[in-house]
């Protein structure tokens, strides 16, 4: 059997005015985060950890900002989209590890959530879904509340 690790990363300005979507839903938030899509940037930080573990470059090269295509796409679409080109390529989702970076809302009662959300997406177990969050304990652009990160780790497997 052959395995792959795959890192992602995404940030997204936040701003008033806007929705903020993390793994597939909409929370309620006093600022949320600015993009071309959705800005969701669990779901985009999942599909460059996933392009990347496959070798198929990554989600701007993919789904390209400057694309209308994309302009307000939602983020599943695109996650579940990643998941069949890596079906395609023989790979198979083992598990995804994540982090949010995010001084507020707080996360942790949203996860269960996101799981249920995202793993179907990546054809995974929920089990095989890990997300955390964690505030930048108010150092930096996400201290000061301008923006928001999230960070993801993908394992993949293919038949030798």
């Amino acid at each position: 059997m052959k395995l792959r690790v795959g890192l992602g990363f995404d940030v997204h300005p936040l701003a008033s005015g806007h929705a903020l979507f993390l793994g597939g839903i909409k929370l309620a938030a006093e600022k949320g985060a600015v993009g071309h899509s959705d800005a969701d940037v669990l779901i985009h930080a999942i599909c460059d950890a996933l392009l990347g573990a496959a070798n198929l470059r990554d989600i701007g090269f993919h789904f390209a900002n400057t694309d209308d295509r994309w302009k307000g796409k939602d983020s599943k679409y695109f996650l579940q989209t990643v998941t069949e080109m890596l079906t395609e390529k023989g790979w198979t989702i083992e598990n995804v590890d994540c982090t949010i970076t995010l001084e507020k809302p707080k996360i942790n009662p949203h996860i269960p959530e996101m799981k249920k959300v995202l793993a179907p997406l990546m054809n995974i177990s929920v089990d095989d879904v890990s997300i955390k969050a964690t505030t930048n304990e108010r150092l930096g652009y996400v201290g000061r509340e301008e923006g928001i990160n999230a960070y993801a780790v993908a394992l993949i497997s293919k038949a030798s």
